[in-house]
């Protein structure tokens, strides 16, 4: 009965009555900036937006008519009228960070645990849970707020040994302020903080309501009796290895703790309704006398939520052994890349996933991204049982999912399951490949027939792009991937068997590859500049950037194509902003991978001006050696994204491993991307071993002398070493010392 009900109707004269945009009539016009699609948007995202902009929206109702809390770091800048990164608030829907998204994990190897610490060392121990943070009060009422210092008054960094650790100092005219968190096996996370002063004032530890994405709340804090513990929200403890001087608690009715830390006696539990208790523990500094503390926060609400506990947690030393390793003498560059390192280990603990807190969530995309940089340095038993789970999300009809409406990800897991294969020598199981047969089926039946619109014919239909290329399109970033994809299975079928699927996969690989040529072809020169649009009828812009994927790393085209070139050509002069890649689609900020992608193109054209852009990404990281997806072109801090962005860390490791080895489908080419700034006077630099189609390698060079340590598996490739300032020598495989020859 009730599709009978004339809905249109009804909506359009219900809006009219109340004076308010008919939705039909606005979807419509909304839709007509996009190619016709399945989904308009995949139920995820809106889903993850929804939530994100929920937050949004609690912020907007908590922070601007609080301004005299003490607010997180990116509070603290964005909400200043005198600071680069103010965002008027006006008509803004919901506030948001969008000016300093920067966090840095702590953890183990074993465990999908991810504590965040912000730029100020705010500590975020729970995901998407409230924060510590540490003050200095002096009874004068001098003050040390990490959250409202400027840049030069705090110093970071992230350490190696023997956890994973984040170590914050801050300093203001005669008052220091130091704290250092980690997590390790004890399973509780810890952080040490020293504070000295040069007149008496207290220490304080703070118990907050937010994070570094805003709000959140807290209900209820409860003090032990034995004064040195805290309950929140009854899902964690905070513990103190002393019992606090005094003990301060204000629920949101009066105002911040912070606005009144000298009134009243000592509270031992607060209960707010709103949501926005906070709790200081103060403790006695005599002026002149460092004094330290040692906190630890029991995380068992996030432990609880993971099925199965590893019962032996390794330690990071014993996980980073088998892993290719790098020796160069520049050391911001060795740190970036140990400390990316460790990222994608991080981040590969259970599911993979390309964030520790925005983007704790599974995407094929970003799976098979970092997928690649685990097998290179030699992850191979990790990546072996994050790809064991491929067949678990793939549809009755094929499809790889995570996101509807994406339709990238059949062919990116198809292109990774083959250099799985390719790069470790084992081949697939039984249920790995039925599920790469299921989705070559997939890839044939859902690509369009001679009926679509012109230039689409052979490709995937049109698509949302969560690589953010612009409205739904057909997009040549999906039918790339799926080329590439099909090319791969086709050709672990020929080596491994059975023949016959070798045979009609790379068929169909050679359609889609027809199929695109003739698309690219067919559009006006006025359009394409020599170079690849988005999508057939797209103009030149940013979105070109999904394009290069057919240079790296699928290496659809030989280096130095010259089709390719012409889109790098285009968006390094049109879509760059302060010497890196400005994704103007959503993004809007440089983003350090899509500038490394272009750098891995220029390193294959033999373009020397690779170097500037590693060395800009380099720059771009934050002091813990960090990336967030999108850097905000003037304040330099993460504008989208996660704060700690995986596939960043993981382009990072291939930049620096093709710079030493990089494969082509004919050979290896070693050394051509060594920067001048990596080598000692007499000094050795090396790396690996890597993994590679052929076998294990390692490089080192010392002088003018190169030593290659490999492991060939199969028929050793062509062998050519391009070091710069050496000429070229196509080397003997079998030989393991060269003499290189100046130019």
């Amino acid at each position: 009965m009730l599709n009978f009900l004339p809905w249109r109707y009804l909506v359009k004269h219900a809006a009219r009555h109340y004076g308010v945009l008919d939705p039909a009539t606005f979807l419509a016009k909304l839709r007509g900036f996009a190619q016709p699609s399945e989904v308009a948007e995949p139920l995820e995202l809106l889903r993850a937006g929804i939530i994100f902009h929920a937050r949004g929206l609690v912020n907007s109702k908590a922070i601007q008519h609080n301004l005299d809390w003490v607010w997180p770091y990116w509070v603290e800048r964005q909400f200043n009228p005198q600071d680069n990164s103010f965002i008027p608030r006006a008509f803004s829907f919901s506030h948001i960070n969008l000016t300093h998204r920067n966090w840095t994990a702590v953890g183990v190897p074993d465990l999908p645990v991810y504590p965040i610490i912000d730029p100020r060392g705010l500590v975020t121990p729970l995901y998407d849970g409230w924060s510590l943070d540490f003050w200095i009060i002096t009874d004068s009422g001098r003050r040390l707020l990490p959250s409202k210092l400027e840049e030069e008054r705090v110093t970071q960094r992230l350490l190696f040994e023997p956890d994973l650790a984040v170590d914050t100092r801050c300093g203001l005219e005669g008052l220091a302020l130091h704290s250092l968190t980690w997590f390790d096996r004890s399973l509780e996370l810890k952080t040490r903080v020293s504070a000295v002063s040069d007149e008496d004032a207290w220490l304080a530890v703070a118990i907050r309501p937010y994070n570094p994405e805003g709000v959140q709340f807290i209900h209820k804090i409860e003090q032990a009796a034995s004064n040195q513990e805290f309950r929140v929200n009854g899902e964690a403890t905070v513990k103190i290895d002393a019992a606090p001087d005094i003990t301060r608690m204000a629920h949101y009715a009066d105002g911040d703790v912070f606005l009144d830390l000298s009134a009243g006696s000592s509270q031992r539990e607060i209960t707010c309704g709103v949501g926005m208790a906070t709790a200081a523990a103060l403790f006695r500094l005599d002026a002149g006398v460092a004094r330290a503390l040692d906190i630890s926060v029991t995380l068992e609400r996030d432990l609880k939520n993971i099925p199965k506990l590893t019962p032996h947690i390794t330690p990071w030393k014993d996980a980073l052994e088998p892993v290719a390793k790098l020796k160069i003498a520049d050391e911001k560059m060795q740190f970036l890349h140990d400390a990316a390192l460790r990222t994608v280990l991080l981040l590969s603990a259970d599911d993979l996933v390309p964030g520790p807190y925005t983007y704790r969530r599974f995407w094929f995309r970003d799976a098979c991204l970092m997928l690649h940089p685990l097998l290179a340095i030699g992850l191979k038993e990790r990546a072996k049982r994050i790809i064991g789970r491929f067949p678990g999300r793939q549809t009755r009809a094929g499809y790889f999912l995570s996101q509807e409406g994406e339709w990238d990800s059949n062919g990116q897991v198809l292109w990774i399951l083959a250099r799985y294969a390719e790069m470790t020598g084992e081949p697939l199981s039984e249920e790995i490949q039925d599920a790469m047969y299921k989705g070559v089926g997939w890839l044939d039946k859902k690509r369009l027939g001679s009926k679509g619109p012109e230039g689409t014919q052979g490709l995937l239909p049109a698509g949302f792009s969560a690589e953010h290329l612009g409205p739904n399109d057909y997009y040549y970033w999906d039918d790339y991937w799926a080329w590439a994809g099909l090319e791969a299975a086709a050709e672990y079928w020929k080596n491994n068997g059975p023949f016959e699927f070798s045979v009609s996969t790379a068929k169909l690989a050679r359609q889609y590859a027809a199929s695109i040529a003739g698309s690219i072809d067919g559009i006006p020169e006025r359009r394409k500049k020599g170079g690849v649009p988005a999508a057939p009828g797209r103009r030149m812009d940013a979105g070109a950037i999904g394009c290069m994927v057919a240079d790296y790393p699928l290496q659809l085209y030989p280096a130095g194509d010259g089709r390719m070139l012409k889109t790098a050509e285009y968006l390094m002069d049109q879509c760059f902003s302060n010497g890196g890649f400005l994704q103007q689609m959503i993004h809007s900020g440089v983003n350090a991978y899509l500038t490394l992608d272009l750098a891995q193109t220029l390193l294959r054209a033999g373009d020397p001006r690779f170097m500037d852009l590693i060395r800009r990404v380099a720059e771009l990281a934050s002091p813990t050696g960090q990336w967030p997806e999108a850097i905000h072109p003037r304040t330099l801090g993460g504008c989208m994204g996660d704060g700690q962005h995986g596939w960043a860390a993981a382009e990072w490791i291939m930049m620096i491993r093709n710079c030493f080895v990089r494969e082509e489908k004919d050979g290896l080419v070693i050394g051509s991307g060594i920067l001048p700034e990596w080598w000692a006077e007499g000094g050795e630099i090396s790396y690996g071993p890597t993994l590679t189609a052929w076998g294990a390698v390692s490089v080192s060079l010392q002088g003018d002398l190169l030593r290659l340590n490999a492991t060939w598996r199969t028929q050793p490739p062509r062998l050519t070493l391009k070091v710069p300032g050496f000429a070229t020598i196509e080397a003997d495989p079998a030989q393991r010392e060269f003499t290189l020859q100046g130019l």
